[in-house]
């Protein structure tokens, strides 16, 4: 019987439309339940909410397990090069995009070339901090105003431009966003053509304190033909640790020769219609706050699963633990690997996927449009 319903629980798994990282962490998240259920047999133990969320964790860290984590000189495209040191590690393109899309519940952005995070970074570390790494092929961006633009009147006319900014939030399901205040004021280096800024953002019209704003550091590396971004998210109460590690992250990516902003060819190369100016105002509240909403929310994710979960977990972990009874023997398959048809699907299929976990989260995920 036990074996039966685990075929069937993942048969259903495998058969639903969700992502092949939510599949797999959702197919260990059952066998921990099972095997929790299965051990209290002859116990009335109901599996608690710290229990629960412990499972989740467990799954995560076997997830995290799979990822190619890279370090030394790393290929992204043609146009940038990442070396990274001693004390950070890479998350490749794929798996980045699973982790923004799948665990952070970004829509799927296309824009996403991987993260650099520190070297002790784990999926199940909630408090985990990482740089989401992005390039955008917008043009180059002009920078002559960028020495006499006014941060502090640019902060005001955001403000007063929230109202509009969240409605269209509202309308695409999305919680409000407030920038509180410059964590961090925009400071350009003219000379190595990069811009960054950090701000002091609040999600939702509910009161937080100060530690509990977010935290979002922007890094822009301006380019010949366009903007390579390092977005690293946090709470308040990690602005210290995220500033120590600015200076490295600096020196972590750059554009090849060919391709750095000195490269520029006004007679065939294309022009932002942005200036560093309009990079700050302009991409504020739109894709960038995306990326800080979500990174925000992970715990939010992690525990509305926890939540939904608990709803059945106990009679998951009942059906598993019940003492043993005739078992179901059509519903067993015969051969490993075959599973009876059902709704139409295959049992080819089902090999298909049981293949695809032994091999681990290497599938692509399906290309949607970015809402901003």
């Amino acid at each position: 019987m036990y074996l039966a319903l685990f075929f069937k629980l993942k048969f259903y798994i495998m058969s639903t439309k969700i992502t092949f990282f939510l599949r797999y962490a959702l197919l260990l998240l059952i066998c921990l339940v099972a095997g929790t259920g299965l051990r209290a047999q002859d116990k009335d133990t109901e599996i608690s909410g710290e229990e629960t969320l412990k499972m989740w964790l467990d799954t995560l860290e076997k997830i995290d397990q799979t990822i190619p984590y890279k370090t030394g000189k790393v290929d992204i495209n043609e146009q940038i090069d990442l070396n990274i040191p001693k004390g950070y590690k890479f998350i490749p393109q794929q798996e980045a995009r699973m982790i923004v899309s799948d665990l952070w519940g970004n829509p799927q952005d296309n824009s996403v070339l991987g993260m650099i995070v520190p070297a002790d970074y784990k999926l199940s570390n909630l408090d985990g901090w990482a740089f989401v790494v992005t390039y955008e092929e917008s043009g180059y961006v002009k920078d002559e105003d960028a020495e006499d633009i006014d941060y502090a009147a640019m902060l005001k006319d955001i403000q007063k431009d929230e109202t509009a900014v969240n409605e269209e939030r509202a309308k695409l399901g999305y919680e409000s966003i407030h920038l509180i205040d410059w964590a961090a004021s925009p400071y350009y280096d003219k000379e190595r053509k990069i811009l960054h800024w950090a701000k002091k953002l609040q999600f939702g019209d509910a009161g937080l304190t100060p530690e509990e704003l977010t935290l979002n550091y922007d890094v822009r590396i301006l380019g010949r033909k366009g903007i390579l971004s390092l977005n690293a998210v946090g709470t308040m109460d990690q602005l210290d640790i995220i500033n120590q590690h600015i200076p490295d992250v600096l020196g972590i990516a750059g554009f090849r020769e060919g391709y750095a902003y000195s490269d520029f060819n006004p007679s065939v190369d294309k022009v932002a219609a942005y200036t560093v100016g309009g990079l700050v105002a302009g991409k504020l509240l739109a894709k960038s706050g995306l990326l800080v909403l979500l990174l925000k929310n992970i715990k939010l994710v992690i525990f509305a699963i926890v939540g939904a979960f608990a709803l059945f977990r106990k009679k998951i972990a009942g059906l598993f633990g019940r003492k043993q009874q005739e078992p179901d023997y059509a519903a067993v398959p015969a051969v490993p690997g075959e599973f009876p048809q059902e709704d139409g699907q295959a049992g080819s299929e089902y090999a298909a996927f049981n293949d695809s976990i032994a091999d681990g989260p290497t599938g692509t995920l399906p290309e949607e449009e970015v809402k901003s």
